[in-house]
């Protein structure tokens, strides 16, 4: 009877379209009885089966004869697969590594992406996604990541593979670059030094800078530095690097905490495009605030930004640069601009703020073990600089510096931005503001990626993990980048639409055949605004 059984091949209708498939009759042992099972074979074009995708999308409602044996998450990692090869991250890894190392590294990446979790756990989420019927020799136990992180740390594959993404993904005009500081509590870790923390946290820190592309929304390179590393000492290096990469016709935007006089120097000694706005600390600077903020209110300089008064007043920067065997005067070009809307509420923040910090400072009662100047720069901070004090009777008596609030509030709403090359108040303007980009990118690193705390016990453990972060980041904030071009972004964020594509299951039968579960209307319009739908 057995010998006698014969598959045979059919069409089926299913929401309209015609699809291939093997009918194969087989023999129940427990049952006793002769059963079915079908086998897909593609889609009905021009009479032949063509298979569209390599896992089809079969409908729940479509009965088959074999039992599911598990369900897998699977959607939620198709526009990070997507994005993986477009990227050419994966073609650009194995180009450094075996394939083994390469599907290891990339499940880190993709669990720091959709469910960041200690090593320990990683796992476990590998087990009950789709990767793990992709890849089902894989181990991501906890030892063997940290041999991978480890060995990762100690060679030259991450400086090797940013190199060759960057050359590769050719920027844009625009490059960004800031700095941020990663804490730990680790006493293992050299790298963690005390410094500038911008968490306000009192742990040790490395810092981490990245190069990021403005007009793709992707980081194209990072750095580690010792947490003791001021803003400026980092930025040599990358201007180094920009002129190895031959990155041509670009403009670096830069903030605050890069500037000084051997910075302006190195970049302007480099030709390296860029926008900055200077800080107070340089003398010809305050000059040049000073004469400033009495003109460009004028009528001449009035324009109009994004639907408010703006003035932009051109002006240039004159500084001796003292550092050299031969002083010389550096020469910058920039604008003085003056924003009412923001010196009204700069103004309000500030008075109230000053008007707090008084109260606090006259109710304070220090204690006899303490310096009093102590007590009030814990309680006033940078505002004891407007702050004239004295100790009566165990209480302060608090004035405040009519002058040194009446220089801070004229500046107000004022402030200045340095560039190099030919450039109008606007194009200056809008570039610098732009640069907020790189701020949310270091925000999704931190908290949505889980970079913070570190627990981790070597360099080089450390130097891997962040090489993982980093290729979760170029991913994260590419596919925001691609909802925002899409238009996902108006009715999702990443997060919720990665959840909702998570409903999207591959399921394993007893046949040890695999399809993709029935996709819902919302799903399917998700996956073919991603371009992931045949």
């Amino acid at each position: 009877v057995l010998a006698a059984m014969k598959s045979t091949i059919r069409i089926k209708t299913i929401n309209g379209k015609e699809y291939w498939y093997e009918d194969i009759p087989y023999y129940d042992k427990e049952k006793k009885q002769i059963r079915h099972r079908s086998k897909y074979l593609g889609k009905n074009i021009d009479g032949k089966p063509v298979q569209v995708r390599s896992e089809p999308m079969i409908p729940a409602s479509m009965r088959v004869t074999d039992a599911p044996v598990g369900a897998y998450t699977h959607g939620n990692l198709l526009p990070l697969q997507k994005i993986t090869q477009e990227l050419s991250i994966r073609s650009t890894l194995e180009e450094f590594l075996n394939p083994d190392e390469t599907d290891i590294i990339l499940a880190l990446v993709y669990n720091r992406v959709l469910r960041p979790l200690a090593l320990q756990n990683v796992q476990t989420w590998f087990e009950g996604s789709s990767l793990s019927l992709q890849h089902p020799h894989l181990s991501l136990a906890s030892q063997r990541l940290s041999e991978i992180l480890a060995a990762l740390g100690k060679s030259n594959v991450p400086s090797q593979f940013v190199d060759r993404f960057a050359s590769q993904t050719k920027p844009g005009a625009t490059l960004l670059y800031d700095i941020t500081s990663l804490s730990s509590s680790s006493k293992l870790l050299e790298l963690l030094e005390y410094g500038y923390n911008r968490d306000s946290d009192g742990l040790p820190q490395v810092n981490v800078s990245l190069v990021m592309d403005k007009e793709r929304g992707i980081p194209i390179r990072y750095d580690l530095h010792p947490g003791s590393i001021a803003d400026i000492g980092t930025l040599a290096n990358t201007l180094h690097w920009l002129k190895t990469m031959e990155i041509d016709q670009f403009r670096l935007i830069l903030d605050r905490g890069f500037f000084s006089q051997t910075a302006l120097a190195e970049l302007l000694d480099k030709e390296i495009p860029f926008i900055i706005p200077p800080t107070l600390q340089l003398t010809s600077v305050k000059e040049l605030m000073s004469t400033s903020q009495k003109k460009v209110g004028r009528a001449e300089f009035l324009h109009k930004y994004e639907k408010e008064a703006i003035f932009a007043m051109p002006v240039t920067l004159s500084h001796l640069y003292e550092l050299e065997e031969e002083p010389r005067v550096l020469t910058v070009k920039g604008y003085c601009y003056y924003d009412p809307q923001r010196e009204q509420s700069e103004r309000s923040a500030f008075y109230q703020h000053l008007h707090d910090v008084v109260e606090k400072v006259q109710h304070a009662q220090p204690r006899a073990w303490k310096r009093p100047d102590v007590v009030v720069g814990e309680i006033a901070k940078h505002f004891a600089r407007y702050l004239s004090w004295k100790l009566v009777d165990g209480r302060f008596e608090v004035s405040i510096k009519q002058k040194a609030v009446t220089q801070r509030v004229n500046r107000m709403g004022r402030f200045i931005l340095l560039y190099s090359g030919e450039m109008d108040w606007l194009t200056c303007l809008t570039l610098y503001r732009q640069r907020d980009a790189i701020e949310k990118c270091y925000d999704v690193m931190k908290n949505d990626l889980k970079a913070l705390p570190l627990h981790l016990r070597t360099e080089e453990t450390l130097r891997g993990y962040l090489f993982i972060t980093f290729l979760a980041l170029v991913l994260r904030m590419r596919l925001q980048m691609m909802m925002k071009e899409t238009g996902l972004i108006k009715q999702y964020s990443v997060q919720k639409l990665l959840l909702e594509l998570e409903k999207i299951k591959m399921v394993e039968l007893s046949s040890g055949e695999k399809m993709v579960s029935e996709v819902s209307k919302k799903n399917r319009m998700i996956l073919e605004a991603l371009g992931l739908c045949a």
